[in-house]
């Protein structure tokens, strides 16, 4: 019998003991779990992609600072605004300039001026960032003053002459409004696009390539344009000459200089406010003996998309090519 009780006293103390030893684990564990969580977390929130905040410098070197991704924008130039809404930002635009014309949504959205902007309409849209353009500095310096007194974030883009800075133009408001990735995406399929063209007419002869002339307004102003100009660009990836090539930038041009030029394809872009831009080129004294008139190649292009600094000059390229170039694009 005492021993019977012994072995039962033992059995006893050894269950007690074991309890002891899973309760004391069990509490050790929870501590472990709720450290192992809080790291999780920790690692989850340090795996953030966001850059914000993020400090960028413009194109006038000033560095502008955004606490967090911009959810309103006001853009002040047209080209701002086609770039935005090409990223997929379009629907954080909330204001834009009276120039704007593109895409449609654009018509709804509120003006805040043209040129001369008003700072108090932009005041009054609340925006998270302001996208200025490099041409508007030396004559609203006062303007974007007051903006960045009123703590609106303003980042000014540069003025765009060629394509190359049309891309780093992308890219940087890509980077102000949160599209990064879209607007490394939006410049590859502009450089495939345009490397497209280059290959279609590379078909073309040296001796085959056509001589044009762009007429940028009718008569009696007429501008044409030289090196160092977006339409001068295209002109050299669609495999055709300039015929003011030896000018420079915008300049103006008289009648009989045009005629001595003497080119085989004029091209206007102000059909958008002149009812008959063919008729008003081929009806100029003297112009019937100019190659471009008696053959009657003369074309009008959409003036914003050839001149304005964004993913459609793309298109304005295409329609220039198939203009000069007809029979490359019959087959397609």
């Amino acid at each position: 019998m005492k021993k019977f009780l012994h072995v039962l006293l033992v059995t006893l103390l050894a269950g007690i003991l074991i309890g002891c030893s899973n309760n004391d684990n069990t509490d050790d564990a929870a501590p472990d779990e709720d450290s192992s969580n809080e790291e999780a977390a920790s690692e989850e929130t340090n795996g953030d992609d966001s850059v914000y905040p993020l400090t960028i410098t413009d194109a006038i070197d000033n560095e502008v600072t955004l606490e967090e991704e911009p959810e309103r924008i006001v853009s002040l130039m047209p080209s701002n605004t086609e770039i935005a809404f090409a990223l997929g930002q379009g629907d954080k635009v909330v204001g834009v300039s009276e120039n704007d014309t593109y895409p449609d949504e654009v018509l709804d959205i509120d003006t805040v001026g043209g040129m001369e902007f008003n700072v108090e309409v932009i005041i009054s849209l609340d925006p998270d960032v302001v996208l200025a353009h490099a041409s508007q500095v030396a004559s609203s310096q006062e303007a974007l003053e007051q903006l960045e007194d009123a703590d609106i974030d303003v980042f000014t883009v540069a003025d765009a002459t060629d394509v190359d800075t049309t891309y780093e133009t992308i890219e940087n408001i890509g980077q102000v409004v949160g599209a990064e990735e879209e607007a490394e995406q939006l410049v590859t399929d502009m450089q495939a696009d345009f490397a497209e063209l280059e290959e279609i007419t590379s078909e073309v002869a040296e001796d085959e390539r056509q001589s044009v002339f762009f007429e940028i307004s009718p008569s009696p102003d007429i501008f044409t344009v030289g090196q160092n100009t977006f339409l001068d660009e295209l002109l050299q990836i669609i495999n055709a000459d300039n015929a003011a090539g030896d000018q420079e930038g915008w300049v103006e041009i008289d009648p009989e200089a045009i005629i001595e030029l003497n080119p085989e394809v004029i091209i206007s872009t102000y059909g958008s406010y002149v009812e008959d831009p063919i008729g008003e080129v081929s009806s100029r004294a003297g112009f019937d003996a100019v190659d471009a008139v008696a053959n009657e190649r003369i074309y009008d292009v959409d003036s914003d998309t050839v001149s304005r600094p964004g993913p459609r000059l793309v298109d304005g390229a295409r329609e220039i090519a198939e203009a000069v170039y007809p029979e490359l694009f019959d087959e397609e």
